[in-house]
C-alpha cells in the first residue's frame, strides 16, 4: 500500500477527523436511544450498522496514513 504524503495526506487526515466525529455522534445517538428505553429495534440496528460503516472507513483511512511494516 502506498503511504499518502503532502496535500493528499492532509486531505486524508481531514476526512479521518470528520469520520471520527461522525462515529462519536453515532455513538451518542445510540446511547441516547438506549437510555430512552422504549425504542424502535430497526432504528437501533440502522444506527449501529451505520456506525460500523464509519468505523470501517476510519480503519481504511488510517491504513492510508501508515506504511505497511513487514516484520
Amino acid at each position: 500500500m502506498i503511504v499518502a504524503e503532502g496535500e493528499a495526506r492532509a486531505n486524508i487526515e481531514k476526512q479521518l477527523a470528520e469520520q471520527r466525529i461522525a462515529h462519536h455522534d453515532l455513538d451518542a445517538a445510540i446511547a441516547a436511544l438506549a437510555e430512552k428505553g422504549a425504542y424502535d429495534d430497526l432504528q437501533m440496528q440502522r444506527l449501529k450498522r451505520q456506525k460500523l460503516k464509519v468505523k470501517d472507513e476510519i480503519l481504511r483511512l488510517e491504513g492510508l496514513l501508515m506504511p505497511d511494516i513487514i516484520a
